[in-house]
């Protein structure tokens, strides 16, 4: 089975207790899901560990990559407990927070994090209940704060409470965030998203810990992370725009310039980005979105986002299948509309200057001049084709990973169908050899089509893109299926072939890049 799905942006899904099940997992994939997420603010790992299993099976049916994303948690600052409940507060009144235990009232309250008190000024805002009540710090104490209460509302136990514009003395990842990393590792996925990522050494703390076992996603929830935006897309393997954390510590208005900005920065670096949080809320509840919601996940497609995201549409909602094929079929709809194209060349960053940026710009202008039916790209690590999908082509380009663990992370990534093809290529030769088939085979092009084809020489060498070639797939090409007694003559020849690439090689030193 080859799973088609005619729009270049991807969709992530989260699973949940609406979509759990191995059949309801199935029936997202068909309707159009490239990444699942497991969101392990909810559930336990042992439920985790059954949904990925129930995942990979899926895969193995379908003999297509499926990634997974594993969401951890991070830190959850939350007021105490009130002797009623609740209190209502409004505006103009005074609050205490403090770290006394006992339950509180309308004058005082519990927050359970000593550190945070401390790390609070006069004038500090504190945004309460995502933001429903908002209050300023105008004396502080030993031991507790007193805030004036800007925007009153009724606030009930064990809130939440977001500071926007301190950097508070919390690491992103908590006891509970790191079982959890070191589970979800343990069962192989392919993604870490942070969250809470506050400054830089946030994610390295995590690369430190990961060690290299999957690639992180960075949550951008964070005003103070917003400051620090390159070189945390530098550091990150790719970017969320979290909207709904970034609405509340930010002011509403903000979000939809930075959405764009944080798109622009991650297709600069090279670097895939998902947009999410409440693309089709009402579908929660609802058959059918909003025009609003249909709207924004069209302009997050416009804007040229790797991937949209549903959370609790599918995860906890009513409808999650129809949620996921909504999103679909806007996806297809914008990238069908005539001035989509422009919209995404006019977006397009300046050209680097590396071997690997030249190689994947020539493989790009070639294959529009040749009308070519697709841009093959071969990977180990994955560097290869996300330098061509920066370049946002406007024909397929097909993914060739003899990893299984990068042919899942390029699910991801705009534009590619992924192929695993864990049989070693040696030369130019079985390099476009197995490009063809592959691209042939997946009804990507037929006899007389050309299509361009970059890679790395030495082959298997990460960070190595520094061959262009267009090849022009002929009857046989198209009509051929390998016969076991060519193996051995593939063998016999195979030292020379790769002589003769060596001495190619020698005559243009390459310039290696980085993974």
């Amino acid at each position: 089975m080859v799973s088609r799905r005619g729009r270049a942006t991807k969709i992530v899904a989260t699973l949940g207790p609406a979509s759990s099940s191995p059949e309801m997992i199935k029936a997202l994939y068909e309707a159009g899901v490239d990444v699942f997420r497991l969101n392990f603010s909810h559930g336990t790992q042992e439920n985790h560990g059954r949904v990925l299993a129930s995942v990979r099976a899926l895969e193995k049916e379908v003999r297509r990559p499926i990634g997974v994303l594993a969401d951890l948690q991070g830190p959850k600052l939350r007021l105490g407990r009130f002797e009623n409940g609740f209190i209502n507060l409004t505006a103009g009144s005074t609050i205490r927070f403090d770290t006394d235990p006992t339950p509180g009232n309308e004058t005082r309250v519990s927050i359970p994090h000593p550190e945070i008190l401390e790390a609070l000024n006069e004038g500090s805002t504190v945004l309460l209940d995502d933001g429903k009540v908002r209050v300023r710090v105008v004396k502080k104490g030993a031991g507790y704060i007193d805030a004036e209460v800007v925007a009153g509302n009724k606030l009930s136990n064990n809130k939440g409470f977001n500071v926007p514009d301190v950097l508070l003395p919390v690491s992103a990842l908590t006891e509970k965030d790191r079982a959890d990393l070191f589970f979800a590792l343990d069962l192989g996925v392919e993604w870490i998203a942070l969250s809470f990522v506050q400054r830089p050494e946030d994610v390295i703390e995590a690369k430190e810990l990961i060690q290299g076992r999957a690639q992180i996603n960075l949550k951008l929830e964070k005003p103070l992370a917003v400051e620090h935006l390159t070189r945390l897309t530098e550091l990150s393997d790719s970017i969320m725009v979290a909207r709904g954390d970034l609405g509340v510590e930010l002011s509403l208005p903000e979000i939809p310039a930075l959405q764009k900005r944080v798109i622009r920065e991650s297709r600069r670096l090279g670097k895939p980005v998902i947009v999410a949080t409440q693309m089709l809320e009402s579908m929660i509840s609802a058959p059918v979105p909003t025009r609003a919601e249909v709207s924004d996940v069209a302009t997050a497609v416009y804007d040229g986002a790797d991937a949209v995201m549903l959370s609790a549409e599918s995860a906890a909602g009513q409808y999650p299948v129809e949620a996921v094929a909504m999103m679909d079929q806007i996806i297809k709809q914008v990238e069908r509309d005539p001035g989509y194209r422009s919209i995404i060349e006019s977006q397009r960053p300046e050209e680097g200057h590396s071997v690997a940026d030249a190689v994947t710009q020539a493989a790009y202008h070639a294959a529009l001049s040749t009308n070519a039916a697709a841009i093959c790209t071969y990977t180990l690590s994955g560097t290869t084709t996300l330098h061509a999908a920066r370049e946002r082509p406007r024909i397929p380009i097909i993914g060739i990973a003899s990893q299984l663990s990068t042919a899942r992370r390029l699910v991801l990534s705009y534009g590619v169908h992924v192929v695993h093809a864990p049989e070693e290529i040696h030369t130019f030769g079985e390099m476009a050899a197995k490009a063809t088939q592959v691209t042939v085979e997946h009804g990507f092009a037929t006899e007389g089509d050309l299509i361009a084809i970059t890679a790395g020489v030495p082959f298997a060498t990460p960070g190595t893109t520094n061959v262009l070639r267009l090849v022009t797939i002929d009857k046989a090409m198209a009509n051929r299926t390998p016969r076991p007694e060519e193996a051995g003559d593939a063998m016999r020849s195979r030292a020379a072939a790769m002589k003769a690439d060596e001495a190619v090689l020698r005559s243009a030193p390459v310039e290696p890049t980085a993974d």
